[in-house]
């Protein structure tokens, strides 16, 4: 109990108050408590600002990389021929049985679609391509198999995935030989992976400094604030009282970094869109570059918002504890 409040009859302040009413109240207070530490960071603008500004470029450089590789990953959506499965059928395969082939990996869950280009439409494409018309027409036959392209599904374009669908393809009496460019694919697959754990990794360092950073600036605050606290304390204010005013210092300074990040992010790729259109058209190809959507948007004022209360969540349970009257 309060030392101010000691000897005071018990029964002086007990009154019934309604469920509703208690609600209400207990909505007021936070309100009124968010607002005035919305109100600290507006009467110190320079030092706010500053705050705000490196917890929002913190954040900007991971949600930048996180975008880039997800449009890496949609370029991909082209990639998908380097997981394309090239079949030989064997000579002499008539064209029933191509059609029965064909019939037959439509039906499979592990592709996504095939292709089948005859012996004659693959000759008539080799000439045109290899500029060797004249010579080929001195061959007595056609030297070129039938070929079926099989294009695998989304979930099995990984490597091992491919590779599996590939020893399957071959087993089929119709196929001869079997091509996959696994090497390509392993290499394409290797550099995204090694893209995300960047992602990752610079992701959680810079997160861990935006906690350092709200943390250390709420602990100034509860130091300028040393006394009221102890007034607060006195007077029998609850931990819970105390705390909610820095606990929403930290909300804003999440909040408002977060806004930041999410307008730096658009300013980039805005930036950034010339550069990658000159790129794309070099391999005659056009590309939108894909910012943040709206779940994106609203994950990173979340997380923003979730780092800025562990930030000052751990000050404030640190620091105000050690706040307590002689």
């Amino acid at each position: 109990m309060s030392l101010l409040f000691k000897g005071r009859p018990q029964g002086a302040s007990d009154s019934r108050v309604g469920i509703v009413q208690t609600i209400l109240m207990v909505c007021v207070a936070h309100v009124r408590q968010g607002l005035s530490s919305l109100g600290e960071l507006w009467r110190q603008p320079a030092a706010s600002i500053m705050t705000v500004a490196v917890l929002g470029l913190s954040i900007t450089l991971p949600s930048t990389l996180y975008i880039l590789v997800k449009n890496t990953e949609k370029i991909s959506a082209g990639w998908e021929q380097a997981s394309e499965i090239s079949l030989f059928l064997k000579q002499g395969t008539n064209a029933a049985s191509s059609q029965q082939l064909l019939t037959r990996l439509k039906t499979w869950p592990e592709i996504e679609s095939v292709t089948y280009i005859p012996a004659d439409d693959a000759l008539k494409e080799f000439q045109q391509l290899s500029g060797l018309g004249d010579a080929m027409a001195y061959l007595e036959a056609n030297p070129l198999p039938d070929v079926v392209l099989v294009t695998p599904a989304e979930k099995f374009v990984t490597p091992a995935a491919a590779q599996r669908l590939l020893e399957k393809l071959k087993k089929q009496r119709e196929v001869d030989v079997g091509k996959l460019d696994i090497e390509w694919l392993e290499r394409l697959y290797g550099l995204l992976d090694i893209a995300r754990e960047l992602v990752t990794l610079i992701g959680g360092l810079l997160f861990i400094s935006v906690v350092l950073i709200i943390g250390n600036t709420i602990r100034l605050n509860i130091l300028n604030k040393k006394d009221e606290i102890l007034v607060m304390k006195l007077v029998g204010a609850t931990d819970a009282f105390i705390h909610r005013p820095f606990l929403y210092t930290g909300f804003w300074y999440g909040l408002l970094g977060g806004l930041i990040a999410w307008m730096a992010v658009i300013i980039i790729l805005w930036w950034m869109d010339s550069s990658i259109q000159a790129f794309a058209s070099l391999y005659q190809k056009e590309f939108n570059i894909t910012g943040l959507t709206g779940t994106a948007l609203f994950t990173m004022l979340g997380l923003s918002v979730a780092l800025g209360l562990v930030g000052s969540l751990i000050s404030v349970q640190r620091h105000v504890r050690e706040i307590e009257p002689k």
